[in-house]
Formats: structure tokens, sequence, C-alpha cells
């Protein structure tokens, strides 16, 4: 039985996380992943790019930026598969950001659906109504959905 190396290919570790080729490059390039180069110049990948690279994709799946993913895994140190302990801070860094992102998603669905399933856009009845653009001082964008309070008596 063949026992795996500490060094993959480009093709192996595509191979391993689903990413194309052209993929891991275009993180090469962000710094996700620093791969080492043998005498012929191929690239060479630490196991534990496996991780970081599934970090990334499931990071990117959230809806992160790949800037919040690359300050983030700029802690992490090269050559080493990530503890748990480094896991543990990563993700305390990011559940608030999360936690902001599953509210709004929350908000959308629970007043979206009432102006979709109604279908005409009622100004007495939507959700969306802001009569004299009373909202536009909270900025631009459909401020109550987002998470702006809408005042009493307005849009019912």
């Amino acid at each position: 039985m063949k026992q795996p190396t500490d060094l993959l290919s480009i093709g192996q570790l595509a191979d391993r996380t689903g990413l194309s080729i052209s993929a891991i490059r275009f993180y090469e390039t962000k710094g996700l992943v620093s791969p080492l180069r043998n005498e012929g110049g191929q690239r060479r990948f630490h196991r534990s790019d496996i991780r970081r690279l599934s970090f990334v994709m499931i990071a990117q799946q959230l809806g992160l930026h790949l800037r919040e993913i690359m300050a983030a895994l700029a802690g992490l140190p090269e050559a080493r598969a990530p503890t748990q302990k480094d896991w543990t801070k990563i993700s305390r860094d990011f559940r608030d950001e999360l936690d902001t992102r599953i509210g709004a998603l929350t908000r959308m669905r629970d007043n979206l659906d009432g102006c979709i399933g109604c279908g005409c856009l009622s100004l007495k009845k939507c959700r969306l109504y802001n009569p004299e653009d009373k909202a536009s001082v909270n900025g631009a964008g459909p401020r109550y959905i987002i998470g702006n309070r809408r005042e009493p008596g307005v849009g019912k």
C-alpha cells in the first residue's frame, strides 16, 4: 500500500478539493496557498492546503468576500494543518458577520414572500411600501427588508 506524501501536485489537489486547476492558481495569486516548486518548476502543495482551500470554498458559499477570507487565513500557519484552536478563532471572528447575514436573510424570507405572493405590490398592504420616502433617511435600498423598523402606521 502506497503511503501519501506530504506534498501534492496541483492535479492531486484539484482532485481532492474538487476545484479546477485554474481556481487553485487563482487562489495562489491571492496568497491563500503558497506552493513550493520542485526541480522542474512544478507546484507542490502541502496537504494542509486541502483544508485551507476547503475553508475558502465553504466561506464563499456562506457569502463571505474573498478579502475577508484572505484576512482570516493570513493568521494561519503555512505548511501545517490548522489546529482546533486556529479554527475556533476564525469561527469566532466570522460569527458576528454570519449572524448579521442570517438575520437579513431571515427578514427577507419572512417579508418578501408577501409581496411576491400577492403579485400586485399593493400600496396599502405591501411591506415594502414607503409613503413620502420616509425610509430614505436611513439610506438607499429596501430599508424595511434589510433591517430598519417602520414608523407606526406607515405601510399598513
